[in-house]
């Protein structure tokens, strides 16, 4: 095992189980190279039926430890091997019952205490008070606004199409935990049945087209002013995404995604970030979209959020705005 890891192996072969020690911080640098070690146990020719991962040492996990982790449980998944976490730490506890991972996981009866759990600082915006009292404000604001938009937009939407007035995806947020992001409908109703009509324009984990067939042309006016993304407002209120974040991804890009790609979701999604003020609909890369994401989290502080914020309603009253 690779030292830089930070792991320490020890195997029964009687029992054909191997316990792996994880580190103490359990983060991108010990995180990107574990699922390669990891498979390497799983394809050994002394294979064992159990792997248990003991988290006693660790303190701290942010998101490439917890796509380290996913990687993990679906390599375990494909060769036969039962996953065991054992002695988690209350912060490693808190994050796998946040992300859902607690019950595909197979976690020891007593370590499964749940109360009182603490959530890592991945990010210094994660727990700022100031952040979240603006997100509170801005999106009391944003509702206010939507509330009264809502009936003119929805009666142009039912106009055009039959169908609802807004749409419902699962997105993953910070540290990759799932929730519904809403918007306004922009699409016809057979859109998922039509996506072969379309053309994937992006590299990478995203998906992108310039002219898609598939937006009304209600949508189309929708998603030239961001109208589309009002509704977003109450994912902010219920604090699952923030005004200023990274772009909140689908499960299926992130079924694509390397160790490194997960730093990305060590900050809360936001309806507006670097993405939005950059030219949205012209990054194309998924390559940039992590670029630009990590730039936020470096460049973060409460005065660049603000910054961000008048920048994307300059941009949306501006002739190149333009759909996300």
């Amino acid at each position: 095992m690779n030292a830089e890891v930070n792991l320490e192996l020890f195997q029964s072969n009687h029992n054909k189980i191997t316990s792996i020690v994880v580190a103490d911080r359990f983060s991108a640098i010990e995180a990107a190279s574990f699922p390669e070690h990891f498979k390497d146990i799983c394809i050994h020719k002394n294979k064992p039926n159990k792997i248990i991962l003991d988290f006693s040492k660790t303190k701290f996990i942010d998101s490439s430890g917890i796509g380290a982790l996913v990687k993990s449980i679906k390599l375990a998944n494909e060769y036969g091997i039962k996953l065991i976490v054992s002695k988690t730490s209350n912060q490693v506890q808190a994050v796998l019952k946040m992300t859902g991972l607690e019950s595909i996981l197979f976690l020891k009866p007593q370590e499964s205490q749940t109360d009182n759990l603490n959530l890592p600082e991945t990010h210094p915006s994660v727990n700022s008070k100031t952040k979240r009292m603006i997100d509170f404000v801005g999106s009391i604001v944003g509702l206010f606004i939507t509330s009264i938009l809502f009936i003119p937009i929805a009666i142009a939407i039912k106009v055009e199409s039959k169908g609802p007035i807004l749409f419902s995806q699962t997105r993953q947020g910070w540290l990759g935990s799932q929730f519904k992001i809403y918007k306004f409908r922009t699409m016809s109703t057979d859109a998922e049945a039509r996506k072969d009509e379309v053309k994937n324009e992006a590299n990478g984990a995203i998906f992108k087209c310039s002219f898609d067939p598939r937006i009304t042309k209600v949508g189309q006016f929708l998603r030239k002013t961001s109208l589309d993304e009002l509704p977003q407002f109450w994912n902010v209120l219920q604090s699952s995404m923030s005004l200023v974040g990274t772009r909140p991804p689908t499960p299926d890009e992130i079924e694509q995604y390397n160790i490194p790609h997960w730093q990305r979701l060590d900050v809360k999604p936001g309806i507006t970030g670097e993405w939005q003020v950059n030219g949205r609909s012209s990054v194309k890369s998924f390559e940039d979209i992590i670029q630009l994401d990590l730039d936020y989290q470096s460049k973060w502080s409460l005065l660049y959020d603000i910054k961000l914020i008048l920048k994307t309603i300059i941009l949306i009253f501006s002739k190149d705005s333009g759909a996300m």
